[in-house]
């Protein structure tokens, strides 16, 4: 599931599988339905990658970040870290881009940047 950490690494994606449709609760952002298929959750973490990244895969915590609220309602399927020559939002961008997805919540984890959104639904299963 998850690909080599590079601890230098400051940005990273997690794949997400969600077999069923399923509503969720999502902070601030309300009541959200989310269709079956696979998302890409795009996040940072200045230092401490690996604890953030450990904490993602956590099922159950307390709900800090909108992630945590998706989190137990699928399997994550992929981890991957990346370098800092680009942003969290421009790496957002590019992976929407490349794997022909869409922006399927407003502001979700981007509610401190401009960009639609840091979650990426790719295709229904």
């Amino acid at each position: 599931m998850v690909e080599i950490i590079n601890p230098s690494h400051t940005l990273y994606s997690i794949h997400l599988h969600i077999s069923d449709e399923i509503k969720v609760e999502v902070g601030k952002l309300g009541s959200i339905l989310f269709k079956k298929g696979e998302y890409i959750y795009v996040g940072s973490a200045k230092r401490n990658i690996i604890t953030r990244i450990n904490r993602h895969i956590k099922e159950e915590k307390l709900q800090k970040w909108h992630f945590d609220y998706l989190r137990p309602h699928g399997i994550i399927t992929k981890i991957i870290t990346y370098e800092t020559s680009i942003g969290e939002c421009q790496l957002a961008e590019k992976l929407r881009k490349e794997s022909g997805g869409c922006w399927p919540v407003k502001k979700f984890g981007s509610t401190d940047c401009k960009c639609p959104s840091h979650l990426i639904f790719v295709a229904s299963s």
